[in-house]
């Protein structure tokens, strides 16, 4: 398990799901939240979407300069030319954990600055605001993703990816845990993104019930129900219910690049001083969180890169340096 949501995370299963953080004790889903404040970024009617489809789209939730920041790092990281596609298919360095991941373009690049800015921005944490319905959050330590043209899935007329839950939908109470996407290139319906199944997460519990025995609660059985797919603009942010069933459409392009950044906020726990230290840890040492998943970078490319990030006031509370 990820020690930066052992504070709340919901159940895991062997390959690596579930380790998205939440919210300690909680037993009021997301989608039942009683707002107590003012929408800070989302409407009225981005608040229904959310409530009732399990997911939400902020347009431009950071500035077109950040983005271009981090689509820039990401090319010197995986040591690929923009201008040169036959740099763009380098084998990843080392195995995930969770199977299905691999080769799909994950980047294990996590503390660099131009990621802590968009982190960091008023924005960003505005919307996180809204979705909690409450102010003293920490953001995940997550990682981006550089995804080439699939020339097999081309060839193949492979249109949709595989579908899946990240967190255990047969635990009672049900996990409450939020995750996000930012894109940083136009997400569309060649190069493919974000797609998910809002018709099960309207019904979840009478669907789970509805599952046969020995069902993978990771692994949704989707017949019957309309996969919807996403298109977003560069510097746009997709906040995602956990409970919500989704996946990534392949990118079928001939010559396009699709980029994201993984942005997520839950409830702060500053109280928990081991995961508090790891979290510092992490972002001090430029290093990837323990415990995940993901094995991390054998280069340790950030280390020799980048300087550790600085924190606005804002960011030092989101890391866990300074108290809500």
């Amino acid at each position: 398990m990820n020690i930066h949501a052992a504070a709340a995370a919901p159940t895991t299963d062997p390959d690596g799901h579930g380790s998205h953080p939440g919210a300690r004790g909680a037993t009021t889903q997301l989608k039942d939240i009683k707002k107590t404040r003012p929408l800070r970024v989302l409407s009225e009617a981005d608040w229904q979407h959310w409530i009732s489809k399990g997911y939400v789209i902020v347009r431009q939730a950071v500035p077109q300069d950040q983005v271009d920041a981090v689509v820039d790092m990401l090319w010197q990281f995986q040591e690929m030319d923009p201008l040169d596609d036959s740099t763009w298919y380098k084998p990843q360095l080392r195995d995930h954990k969770m199977k299905e991941l691999n080769n799909t373009g994950m980047v294990e690049v996590y503390n660099h600055p131009a990621m802590w800015a968009t982190r960091q921005h008023p924005r960003v944490y505005d919307a996180f605001v809204d979705i909690w319905d409450r102010e003293d959050l920490w953001v995940a330590v997550d990682r981006a993703n550089l995804n080439p043209p699939n020339k097999g899935a081309r060839a193949a007329g492979k249109i949709n990816g595989f579908v899946h839950f990240d967190v255990d939908v047969s635990q009672r109470p049900l996990p409450v845990a939020v995750q996000g996407v930012l894109s940083l290139k136009k997400q569309d319906a060649e190069t493919g993104g974000f797609q998910c199944l809002p018709s099960i997460f309207a019904e979840i519990e009478d669907w789970w019930s509805k599952q046969p025995p020995g069902s993978n609660p990771f692994a949704p059985d989707i017949t019957g129900h309309e996969l919807i797919n996403t298109e977003m603009e560069p510097g746009d942010l997709l906040i995602f219910n956990s409970l919500l069933a989704h996946g990534v459409r392949p990118n079928r392009s001939e010559n396009r690049v699709r980029m994201a950044q993984y942005i997520s906020m839950f409830p702060a726990d500053y109280e928990n001083e081991p995961l508090r230290q790891a979290r510092i840890h992490t972002w001090a040492a430029q290093t990837h969180p323990l415990g995940d998943a993901f094995p991390g970078d054998p280069r340790e490319w950030e280390k020799h890169h980048s300087e550790v990030a600085q924190l606005n006031p804002l960011g030092r509370k989101l890391l866990g340096l300074d108290r809500w």
